[in-house]
């Protein structure tokens, strides 16, 4: 009973506080985010009662399977974005423009911490300092795809934009795994070439390959249905599925063997949308049904925000550090690589704005740092998660102002508007007067 009302709390509250915010023209994003604060376990948690709100960080854990799926069909979504008819357009630039920021935000934010270490010695090793920038690297594609979604948003910054975010994750792994390991060489004096070059590489290779084979063979079952819910049920059951698999690990020979959930969903919906004739529909019905799943992501993103990390002064320095340069990085690698592929200029202008949100696929890094590197990934975990705190609560609304900025968010137009009141007007008429 208590699992079922938290989680009926969490999507009423996630609604309620997009009307609450609605008069600052805040994104869904960002209220679902504080609802999840308000909700979490330094807020109404704080009262340890079982079902209303999140009463510890444990609590929200045991929700992770939810976060798993949405994210899964974020992916899948983003995926739908690779349709071969826009790459031929897009391709090249989006390439080009996600390996470059990513690799600028990375060595910039390396260079400002290794300063850092200079000034401040211990309390931030260099090795801590070199995986900090690889996490840099990742942009939380979440946040971008729902403001995306939200407000209708086309263009040519668009069409760009999520393309590079679904890179942006890729290119991450592989310079995380490089950077990490030549943390740990720091740290131990060995080099271990397997961990830094074969893993991520293997990671990457595999879960475009199962990806790619997922989506030839829902493509096949989708032919076996004409009905539209059933190849809906078909669809959604598939992502499940994807999900599902994409969790699996395992070793061969002493290397570690795993799978990048959000690159094989990707992948499934990329083989997906080019394959099936009839896939355009079945996106958008599928976006629909999973409107209530991303609201309960988002807010129980927030809920696992951890506003403890505001109490240490060196996290709050290092982390203000890390959130102005890993920003800087972002913006000017996507300025100077839009610039390199004649990008429109609206699109070099505010293309790096929309990256800055980062959250899920940094975490995830930060488990393997916490799990490996003691008390440094501790403090590598809380800088983060200050950085994430900061970028996810801020982040939309930059995005937001970015897309507007660049011409894809049109405001309503007054005709828009009046036939809109007009309706209202005509359904007030309607209503039988009260005797």
């Amino acid at each position: 009973m208590t699992t079922l009302l938290a989680l009926s709390i969490a999507m009423i509250a996630g609604l309620m506080m997009t009307r609450v915010v609605k008069p600052l023209k805040l994104p869904a994003v960002t209220a679902y985010l504080v609802a999840g604060v308000l909700i979490g376990p330094y807020c109404l948690g704080n009262l340890q009662i079982e079902g209303l709100g999140f009463i510890s960080h444990t609590n929200v854990e045991h929700f992770s399977l939810i976060s798993d799926v949405a994210l899964g069909f974020i992916a899948f979504a983003i995926g739908n974005e690779f349709r071969l008819s826009q790459l031929k357009e897009t391709g090249r630039q989006a390439t080009v423009v996600g390996v470059v920021q990513a690799l600028i935000a990375a060595l910039a934010v390396d260079i400002a911490l290794i300063g850092l270490h200079f000034a401040l010695g211990d309390v931030l090793p260099i090795s801590s300092a070199i995986t900090l920038g690889a996490i840099a690297t990742a942009t939380a594609p979440a946040a971008t795809l729902m403001v995306v979604r939200q407000y209708k948003a086309k263009g040519n910054l668009t069409n760009i934009l999520l393309p590079v975010v679904a890179l942006d994750d890729a290119v991450g792994l592989v310079v995380f795994a490089v950077s990490f390991g030549i943390a740990g060489a720091l740290i131990n004096g060995a080099v271990d070439m397997v961990s830094i070059l074969l893993e991520p590489l293997l990671e990457i290779s595999l879960s475009l390959l199962l990806g790619a084979i997922m989506g030839w063979v829902l493509t096949q079952m989708e032919k076996m249905f004409n009905s539209n819910g059933n190849r809906l049920t078909i669809t959604i059951a598939f992502v499940f599925l994807t999900v599902a698999l994409s969790m699996a690990e395992f070793e061969v020979s002493g290397i570690h063997v795993g799978f990048s959930s959000l690159l094989v969903c990707m992948m499934l919906g990329t083989v997906f949308c080019n394959l099936c004739p009839v896939s355009f529909d079945l996106m958008e019905r599928a976006d629909k049904w999973t409107a209530p799943l991303n609201c309960l992501f988002f807010v129980i993103s927030g809920a696992e925000l951890e506003l403890g990390v505001f109490t240490k002064g060196s996290v709050v320095l290092i982390g203000i550090v890390y959130i102005l340069t890993r920003s800087l990085g972002k913006y000017f690698g996507a300025y100077i690589s839009c610039a390199a592929t004649k990008c429109e200029d609206t699109v070099k202008k505010y293309l790096g704005i929309t990256l800055l949100p980062q959250a899920g696929v940094a975490l995830g890094m930060c488990v393997t740092v916490s799990a490996k590197m003691g008390e440094d990934g501790a403090l590598i975990r809380n800088i983060v998660l200050f950085a994430v705190l900061i970028y996810e609560i801020f982040g939309p609304m930059m995005t937001k102002c970015a897309l507007i900025k660049a011409g894809d968010i049109t405001p309503k137009s007054e005709e828009v508007l009046g036939r809109r009141n007009a309706r209202l007007e005509e359904a007030k008429l309607k209503k039988p007067m009260k005797k």
